[in-house]
């Protein structure tokens, strides 16, 4: 066995053998808040993940300009989860997600989505069709994805290059409803999420229900949904 191999087994036989140090968390963890070894937060939340669809695509149309896209859309969408309650907790590819904890956390995190749809349809792709040539016959869509569960928030990687790991339903769930392409229906939640949700989160200004029962195949499995094509201006 190589000098590296025998690392690697001994790093897998080391953290199968932790015993982790728990804690309840009151606040979305930062990095440094839980401890390599064997620290773990546990959180109820509501999970948010928001993913540009037609990325791939976009690259191949002019890579310069679908990096300003991807920026513009990561930061947007970013700024939008600090400013309504939640914390951005990762940035995979075109991909954000954004955590919610505390007793609004389903109405927040929904709250966010339908901004998101208004920055999305409203700002991004008309300013986006409007400044690039390229763009001109391409409409950026999106989809946001939100579910909620109990979370264990665990540190993953080696020393000076690690980060938080969500482990529970709601990341992975959330994950696999942003994936979701059916236009203009732009976002997804969950039964638990809609159950939660306050009045001003679920109905419009009119009085109108925003949230429409839909059933899907998820991850392999039939599902019980609400999915929106409301927006909300920020």
């Amino acid at each position: 066995m190589s000098a590296l191999a025998s690392t690697l087994s001994s790093d897998i036989k080391q953290i199968f053998g932790t015993t982790w140090n728990s804690r309840n968390g009151i606040v979305v963890p930062e990095t440094d808040d839980v401890a390599l070894s064997n620290g773990a937060v546990k959180l109820q939340a509501a999970v948010l993940y928001a993913d540009l669809a037609r990325s791939t695509q976009l690259a191949l149309k002019n890579k310069l300009t679908a990096a300003k896209v991807v920026r513009a859309y990561l930061s947007t969408m970013a700024r939008l989860v600090n400013r309504t309650g939640g914390v951005v907790r990762s940035f995979d590819g075109d991909r954000v997600m954004g955590v919610f904890i505390g007793d609004s956390k389903s109405s927040d995190a929904a709250r966010c989505a339908l901004k998101m749809n208004y920055v999305l349809t409203k700002m991004l792709r008309p300013q986006a069709q409007a400044k690039f040539a390229s763009l001109k016959d391409f409409t950026l869509k999106h989809c946001v994805g939100i579910s909620w569960s109990d979370v264990l928030v665990v540190r993953g990687g080696i020393r000076d290059s690690n980060d938080l790991v969500f482990v529970g339903a709601a990341p992975n769930f959330a994950a696999k409803l942003s994936e979701i392409r059916n236009s203009p229906w732009n976002t997804y939640i969950t039964t638990s999420v809609y159950n939660h949700l306050n009045k001003a989160s679920k109905f419009g200004g009119n009085g109108r229900n925003m949230w429409t029962s839909t059933r899907r195949s998820v991850g392999g499995t039939e599902r019980h949904l609400y999915k929106s094509t409301w927006h909300w201006e920020p």
